[in-house]
């Protein structure tokens, strides 16, 4: 990739995420059920779900003081950035990129904060340079324009954009019910959480996402935004894991980088060439070998389909891959 921080190139990724007895995504509408499609039972994992879990490795929920944080960072930097929140995956990609500011890399959505647009210029300028999130994936969903404004201090389309994650074949759900210590019914010490654990026994799903170099003009999204959060993927689901998403993996983060930054050819093609399939969709799957998916196999057979369109070509969990990709002379 370029070292100017501006060039960041047009991308077409897919994640293949594997869930074995875990819940990825809970659908509040259905008493957290695992998200399914109603007309085939397929699973659903929300673009707002995996962003979130990125969001968690970068901040841990606290926000940082007004005032610069390398200002009381400790020579090794770990104690006081994990007491201002900021979780050990973070402390080991920020080794891993030559050191990041913290204070550059705050997450909004995670602080708890209600969107106001910056007053000024120069006020939306800062609002940029802080936070993270807002210049890698917008703040569409916590901006609230005043009526006639029309200074544009929002950041309405980031660079990075994830797409619904849909399981390859239609998924089962297992549902059983819980003993809790704590009564949950008035005049019980004990009580019952009834079909209170609800499960995907197994499934295996595909999530596209996209780098737009364009949304960069407005949002002020580096390469090293794009870096960490390419970085973070294959730790998405192990470091965000709670006994009711104990096994969640990404086996496969697809990196499809164009040759030109418009676009060297379909986003569908590439999308389509990687995904997993299953020759009976509408049966359950019990086991990743299922699929008959090799990874090396299909990676070899695309680079042939779109040879000379392609930058680079590769896995994220592939650690040589991203190496190649981020070229680093620390960590």
């Amino acid at each position: 990739m370029s070292d100017d921080k501006t060039e960041i190139p047009r991308v077409t990724g897919l994640l293949v995420i594997e869930v074995r007895n875990s819940n990825p995504n809970g659908d509040p509408d259905r008493e957290s059920d695992p998200r399914t499609r109603a007309h085939d039972g397929k699973g659903v994992i929300s673009d707002v779900s995996f962003k979130r879990k990125l969001r968690d490795l970068v901040w841990n929920g606290h926000s940082l003081p007004d005032w610069p944080l390398s200002s009381i960072v400790q020579p090794d930097g770990f104690a006081a950035e994990h007491a201002m929140g900021l979780s050990p995956v973070w402390h080991e990609l920020a080794k891993t990129m030559g050191g990041l500011d913290p204070a550059d890399f705050q997450v909004y959505v995670c602080g708890g904060r209600t969107y106001k647009q910056p007053a000024n210029e120069e006020a939306f300028q800062q609002f940029k340079k802080r936070y993270w999130d807002c210049r890698l994936f917008g703040n569409t969903v916590i901006e609230k324009e005043e009526a006639g404004d029309t200074s544009g201090r929002f950041i309405r389309s980031g660079v990075a954009s994830f797409g619904l994650g849909m399981s390859v074949a239609k998924v089962r759900i297992q549902r059983d019910t819980n003993s809790v210590k704590a009564a949950v019914q008035a005049g019980k010490s004990r009580g019952m959480a009834p079909l209170g654990f609800r499960i995907v026994e197994h499934g295996v799903y595909a999530m596209p996402f996209l780098i737009n170099p364009t949304a960069a003009m407005h949002s002020g999204c580096t390469t090293d935004d794009v870096e960490l959060m390419c970085r973070l993927i294959p730790y998405a689901y192990p470091h965000n894991a709670s006994r009711i998403r104990p096994f969640v993996e990404v086996r496969h983060a697809w990196y499809f980088e164009h040759k030109s930054r418009l676009g060297s050819c379909s986003d569908f093609a590439i999308i389509d060439a990687l995904t997993p399939t299953k020759v009976q969709a509408a049966e359950p799957s019990s086991s990743w070998t299922d699929y008959d998916y090799d990874g090396d196999k299909k990676l070899a057979e695309a680079k042939t389909k779109f040879a000379g369109k392609f930058e680079h070509f590769g896995d994220l969990c592939d650690s040589g891959f991203t190496e190649q990709l981020f070229p680093r002379s620390n960590g």
